[in-house]
């Protein structure tokens, strides 16, 4: 490639040659133009779905063999930021073996209701937890020379109507909860592209809006990568490119290179728009070009498979662990028979459906794995029941209880088959098959010691089988490696320390979008506002089945010496740790921030730290977290920017949304907020101006609150100062004109800007 930077390379290139730049030569290849190589871009984000003879978007074709690392749904309930850069990490050294320049994740979408097909591609429902992982993640694929695409940008929740739909937020939640988890990513991690997401936004396509792909992305953010469409996202590429779009993929056979030429040389876009993103692609190619003059060695399907294995074990759940006459049903002990009963535990559900479908290099089958693990134990199992409606329901369900009720604990494996969750379309509920809650209810009446494995995408209401078993293990998706990685928490070999990203409600009723999900007429009003995953509950103070953060373990852990101090980063938490069981384990330690008083509408806390700590027994350690100071704002929609509010904060350290274990207050000096006072400002507002009674006062006699109370029975102070200053005019009764408090206004702006310039 030549020497040239990428705005002279650009500015030699014809219009067409530019234009060209600017979309696929395939289904996922950019073309080459003179000097700048083709890219190829593929399918993640949990592993590399490297297409090489029919291509496609929905995981219908073949690809070469890779690592089917845990989905961001397993994946996340890690809560571990060092083990996703490892993840991250190995899928670039993947990208690169299979000649791959840049991944296509991660998907920082927020979860906000359980139905989406697509939220086993998604982290949580918080974007602090969301974007934190996602930076790890991002760092660590493109230090190996790969390039990230930040998708879906943004606000892509429902994939009913997905194309056209417009996502309808308001400006405080579409900042605070929807976009948040991008900005933190573009800043911290730099990825090289962004995707845009299919659907409009409050009305304007992600790929036309300019305000979306320029105004916040590139001039608030400083995102200086490539915008780059979701495949078959582009309405209008024309418009597009005058938004801020790049690089449309897959390509158009070159028709919209023409449009785009014919818009130039038409005057209605601007040449130098395309010639921008032309140099923008040039860039992403140098940069690719770099990556591929790394060694390239072909990877280790074993090194990879066993680091599957090992993430996979940190991401799952133990949701509930009773005991069963003296001791909790887990881990389980040697010598005791097991009954392995449900169709996943032989034909595992690993991954989810569509265009993240990855060919993964083994399958570890949990069955086998139980039985590698208990080689002198007695291991029967039995089918129980099967997803695609085959066989003799009753015969199964028979020889699943009788095989339970003859071994000594029974593990049950249920969940989700593919078919019933995918990319493409949203659940129509949370539920279990019938059949298998059946099945359980059957099994636990005849084997008290029951331990359930649950395999699925997204959340279930699982009151039934709270109520039903003693022991439940959430293993979500887990990846290629899940199988063995169960069987290593079931036995102990791995203490379980995954924390859930989102809330299980008792009740798809009680969910925040029940009543807008997925939408109506091409629309989705987001009706809950700010108030997603456990910030709706909170505020409700709404029962749950298991909160956001909920995650046990073999051993038990104190929090002790809460200590706070603010200052210009923000607030530094420190708090000791101390397991108290008789195991080693890692504790998930949770810090919520909440502001008593506010001004402004706000959730009664949110999650803006967290920290893993592994201990051994009796062992006591620090735990010190900073909580940047850019995450306390809260998005002025007056001011249109963030704002620290100041006064008392209370910081929450818990081991989940609702179990707090110690908190403490800080004093925090808040951002200086001056709005300039118009004839539209309330009465109220304006006296609170130094000066402003006296001013007002000698041009017009101010209501005597306390007389006027006591003749009306009202506070007339309070009633006064909700009334717009412009209204004074009538009625002052002719005393004093608009153009008076025109003069005034102006005269009091005057004064409280040389104040705080001062």
């Amino acid at each position: 490639m030549t020497t040239h930077d990428p705005a002279s390379l650009s500015r030699s290139l014809s219009r067409a040659e530019q234009a060209a730049l600017g979309s696929g030569a395939d289904f996922w290849s950019t073309k080459q133009v003179g000097s700048v190589p083709s890219l190829v871009l593929t399918d993640g984000p949990h592993g590399v779905r490297r297409q090489v003879g029919a291509s496609d978007h929905l995981g219908i074709a073949g690809s070469e063999p890779a690592t089917c690392f845990p989905p961001a749904v397993g994946l996340g309930q890690s809560w571990d930021t060092e083990l996703v850069g490892k993840v991250g990490r190995a899928l670039g050294v993947e990208s690169r073996a299979l000649d791959v320049d840049v991944l296509l994740g991660p998907g920082v979408n927020i979860k906000r209701d359980p139905r989406c097909g697509r939220n086993f591609e998604y982290f949580s429902e918080d974007p602090h937890l969301t974007g934190t992982l996602a930076t790890s993640w991002v760092q660590g694929l493109q230090s190996t020379g790969v390039g990230a695409s930040l998708k879906h940008f943004a606000a892509n929740n429902t994939e009913h109507d997905r194309m056209r739909s417009s996502s309808d937020v308001a400006p405080r939640p579409l900042r605070e909860i929807y976009l948040r988890a991008f900005q933190a990513v573009v800043e911290k991690a730099q990825p090289w592209t962004v995707m845009c997401s299919y659907n409009r936004i409050n009305g304007t396509y992600a790929s036309e809006n300019h305000w979306l792909l320029t105004e916040v992305l590139r001039d608030e953010w400083g995102f200086d990568g490539v915008v780059v469409s979701d495949w078959g996202a582009v309405q209008d590429r024309v418009k597009a490119v005058a938004a801020g779009l790049d690089l449309e993929m897959p390509g158009s056979g070159g028709g919209s290179d023409a449009h785009v030429v014919e818009a130039v040389e038409a005057g209605t876009l601007d040449a130098a728009v395309l010639e921008r993103a032309a140099a923008r692609t040039i860039a992403l190619a140098a940069k690719a070009e770099a990556g591929r003059a790394r060694d390239a060695a072909p990877f280790d399907p074993e090194a990879h498979h066993a680091l599957a294995r090992a993430a996979a074990a940190q991401c799952v759940v133990l949701l509930k662990n009773d005991a069963v006459g003296a001791e909790p049903v887990l881990p389980l002990t040697a010598g005791r028979s097991l009954a392995v009963i449900g169709e996943f535990a032989q034909a595992p559900r690993y991954q989810g459906g569509g265009s993240s479908h990855v060919n993964p290099t083994r399958v570890d089958i949990p069955l086998d794995e139980i039985r590698a693990l208990s080689p002198d134990t007695e291991v029967t199992s039995a089918a129980g029941f099967t997803t695609d409606g085959t066989g003799d329901a009753a015969a199964l369900r028979d020889e699943a209880v009788r095989v339970a009720g003859a071994a000594g604990t029974a593990v049950v494996f249920l969940g989700l088959a593919a078919h019933q969750e995918s990319e493409g379309f949203d659940r129509e509920h949370i539920e279990l098959p019938a059949e298998q809650l059946e099945l359980l209810a059957d099994v636990v009446r005849a084997q008290p010691r029951t331990v359930v494995v649950l395999s699925h995408g997204g959340v279930l209401r699982l009151a039934p089988v709270a109520e039903l078993a003693p022991a439940v293990l959430d293993g979500a998706l887990l990846g290629q490696a899940g199988g063995g990685a169960l069987a290593d928490v079931l036995f102990g070999r791995v203490n379980p320390s995954a924390r859930l990203t989102e809330t299980v409600p008792v009740r798809i009723q009680d969910t925040p979008a029940y009543l807008d999900f997925p939408g109506e007429h091409g629309h989705v009003a987001y009706g809950e506002g700010l108030f997603v995953g456990y910030r709706w509950y909170d505020a409700r103070d709404i029962a749950v089945t298991y909160p956001f953060g909920h995650g046990l373990s073999y051993t038990s852990f104190a929090y002790t010496g809460l200590e706070l101090s603010a200052g210009a980063d923000g607030i530094t938490a420190q708090v000791t740790v101390t397991n108290t069981g008789e195991r080693a384990g890692r504790e998930v330690v949770q810090f919520y921030v909440a502001k008593p008083g506010s001004g402004v509408v706000r959730p009664v806390q949110e999650l803006k730290g967290h920290a893993g700590v592994t201990l051994a027994p009796g062992e006591s350690r620090q735990v010190t977290v900073t909580l940047d100071r850019p995450d306390l704002a809260y998005w002025d929609t007056r001011a249109d920017h963030w704002i620290v509010e100041g006064g008392t904060y209370e910081v929450r350290v818990a081991a989940s949304s609702r179990d707090i274990r110690v908190s403490a207050s800080v004093e925090v000096t808040g951002d200086e907020l001056v709005l300039p006072l118009t004839v539209d400002s309330t009465l109220g507002e304006v006296l609170a101006a130094p000066g402003a009674a006296e001013i007002l006062g000698a041009l017009m006699p101010m209501p005597q609150a306390e007389a006027d109370s006591d003749v009306l029975g009202i506070d007339m102070a309070k009633m006064m100062a909700s009334i717009p200053v412009r209204r004074l005019v009538s009625f002052a009764g002719g005393a004093v004109t608009l153009a008076d408090l025109d003069k005034i206004i102006a005269q009091l702006n005057t004064a409280r800007t040389a104040s705080s310039q001062a």
